[in-house]
């Protein structure tokens, strides 16, 4: 069995755009008529320019394998071109072609992803969830009431949830690590507040930022939020200063989490190394695919770290998250987007019921992709996934996040 054609389809989530602007999905198809499907978690560049990255990495080093040659096909990509080193582009080109080597290897043996990585460990998978607008809340500002964000919450626990994610703590901006606004830190302790009193101890805080501080801002502003006892302070400061993430790990008495930007064991290793994070959150459709991930949890075990696999794409990636967390001990969650595109995009193959996933028994990722569904909605548009603003934080008038990759002029 070798590996012969590659179909790319960037498919675009309708508005609000919860998972993103676009998903890359990827269809690998075998010599003897197996396909398996995957999704790169990549926006360095834009979509035209990144499906050619896609084709380039197949053709170099994966057509005519034997898709069964995974750590051999990692090992060219991550070489590639005398590098050696994470490469954010090139391994998630490689991550959604590696994830479709699996349902190739699963649909052949007629058995689940998770059964090729050791079985099946966990028969239940606790999910959580972003906390989105509900239908009666006005999108525009819901991302800075406390009052709303908790509404959100008691909707989420309703249906079972255990956990869930907010991100009210400013600005994301190219400038790198900033120092929070006061108003910022008072609106964060505003939401934990909020949130804790609508849900009690029935569901852990998640405290999302992406990278917005730098290391003493982080660290007032995981000191205000101790009270509230969130389960994890996501990525505090930026990813490219491991050091700094750890210095924060150190004086904030909230589990640091992190992994969403990051590429590849070299990575993860440092920061495990670093003690910059107790909990681990890697994209599988961006840090080297299923079989390194697999690597990393076990490096996770022996410094007591726990995994969480982080979705802000599609299902195809959340398949693949779901194979992978049955198949590992140390798996604390795995997070959630439910949308009506989401689920008909794999025919419902993969559910949340009552906060938890039971990860599928079926070949392979155990989805059934509407191919149909995802080329009726292209992507047009020349914007990236996700985007970081240039302007600085506003010590003046504050600062509002807005959720989700909203729909721009000229895209669909």
């Amino acid at each position: 069995m070798k590996l012969q054609d590659l179909d790319i389809i960037i498919t675009a989530p309708p508005a609000p755009g919860w998972g993103g602007r676009y998903w890359i999905l990827v269809k690998l198809t075998t010599d003897t008529g197996i396909t398996g499907w995957g999704e790169c978690y990549a926006s360095t560049v834009g979509p035209k320019a990144m499906t050619a990255v896609i084709e380039d990495v197949f053709a170099r080093h994966m057509q005519g394998e034997n898709p069964e040659n995974i750590e051999l096909m990692f090992r060219r990509a991550y070489s590639s071109g005398f590098t050696q080193r994470p490469d954010p582009t090139v391994m998630g080109a490689f991550s959604g072609l590696e994830i479709a080597c699996w349902d190739i290897l699963g649909k052949d043996r007629d058995r689940p992803v998770h059964a090729l990585l050791g079985g099946r460990m966990n028969d239940r998978i606790r999910a959580y969830t972003y906390l989105y607008p509900l239908p009666h809340h006005d999108i525009s500002t819901f991302w800075t009431s406390p009052e709303m964000a908790a509404d959100s919450a008691r909707d989420a626990v309703a249906r079972g949830y255990t956990a869930v994610k907010f991100d009210p703590a400013g600005p994301y901006t190219i400038r790198g690590g900033h120092m929070p606004a006061m108003s910022d830190i008072s609106l964060s302790v505003a939401f934990c507040k909020a949130i804790r009193d609508a849900v009690g101890d029935r569901a852990d805080l998640l405290f999302g930022t992406h990278g917005q501080f730098n290391t003493a801002g982080a660290i007032r502003m995981g000191q205000a939020l101790e009270p509230y006892s969130p389960l994890w302070y996501e990525e505090p400061t930026p990813p490219d200063m491991v050091e700094d993430m750890a210095r924060v790990a150190r004086q904030v008495r909230i589990p640091v989490s992190a992994g969403e930007r990051l590429s590849t064991k070299a990575e993860f290793g440092a920061l495990l190394r670093a003690g910059a994070a107790e909990i681990l959150q890697p994209a599988l459709g961006r840090a080297g695919g299923i079989w390194e991930m697999k690597k990393v949890a076990a490096m996770a075990e022996v410094f007591n770290a726990q995994m969480a696999p982080h979705l802000y794409a599609g299902p195809v990636e959340w398949a693949a998250n779901i194979q992978f967390a049955a198949s590992i001990p140390n798996l604390l969650m795995a997070e959630t987007i439910e949308t009506p595109f989401h689920d008909a995009l794999i025919k419902s193959s993969i559910q949340v019921e009552q906060g938890y996933v039971t990860p599928p028994t079926s070949a392979g990722l155990g989805i059934e992709v509407d191919e149909d569904l995802a080329r009726a909605h292209p992507f047009t548009g020349d914007d990236l996934h996700l985007n970081m603003q240039e302007a600085p934080c506003d010590y003046a008038n504050g600062n509002a996040f807005q959720g989700g990759a909203p729909v721009l002029d000229g895209d669909t």
